[in-house]
């Protein structure tokens, strides 16, 4: 089974891992962390609940490899903050000027290289929300969370609540999201192409595809920060 599923660990990796800059992590660590995901999978998936096995494990194993970057200082607290910094530069200038922001604006506006700039906008690009900013914190609230995640089946009707809550709010800001933004998003979460598949789809460059799914992910979050869903 694992031998079967390791197609699908590697394409899991790689999509995160196109969002990292070069020479951080070595992507066969990612892997083993995400076979050990899958193994896991394996263990406790439980086919009385009527969810389709990839499904569940597709969280494990995405699950495995933030945690290993994590244990590798990656996703810290103080990157997050950094991602947190690059996100509102690019909210504020967008407010204040109205049109499309370039890197190089902000660039400049926090006072960076645009080497070091890149690096942040890879990092953010990963678009995932922490346990932290969704406000759990022990090991068996995050085990409910997930539980009630992929299987809409939890005895705790508060954790149910919330995972509808946020499900809702994020189909309703997708939906409030400017055309090609929506489009890409749908391209890559959605079909799950790659950029470079999205890019042929939509004509354009694989760059650009980037640039839109990094924006569509800040105003997701926005989005969700305002509904107080997640923490500032």
């Amino acid at each position: 089974m694992i031998t079967e599923c390791l197609p699908d660990v590697k394409r899991i990796v790689y999509r995160i891992a196109i969002h990292l800059p070069q020479n951080v992590v070595e992507i066969d660590d990612l892997v083993n962390a995400g076979i050990v995901g899958l193994i896991h999978a394996i263990e406790r998936y439980d086919p009385a609940r009527n969810t389709k096995f990839m499904t569940y494990a597709a969280f494990r194993i995405k699950g495995a490899v933030l945690n290993e970057l994590r244990s590798q200082d990656f996703l810290s607290r103080s990157n997050r903050k950094k991602i947190r910094e690059l996100e509102k530069a690019y909210l504020k200038l967008e407010h204040k000027l109205g049109r499309e922001i370039e890197d190089k604006e902000v660039a400049e506006e926090l006072g960076l290289s645009l080497d070091q700039f890149y690096q942040i906008k890879k990092m953010s690009g990963i678009s995932f929300i922490s346990f932290d900013e969704l406000g759990y914190s022990s090991k068996k609230e995050k085990k409910n969370f997930m539980s009630c995640l992929v299987n809409s089946d939890t005895e705790d009707a508060l954790t149910l609540a919330r995972v509808k809550e946020i499900k809702a709010a994020i189909a309703g800001a997708v939906e409030q999201l400017p055309e090609k933004e929506k489009l890409v998003i749908s391209l890559y979460y959605l079909e799950e192409l790659t950029m470079k598949e999205a890019a042929k789809v939509l004509g354009i460059t694989e760059s650009r595809i980037s640039q839109i799914h990094s924006m569509a992910i800040i105003h997701l979050r926005e989005k969700l920060r305002k509904k107080e869903l997640i923490e500032n």
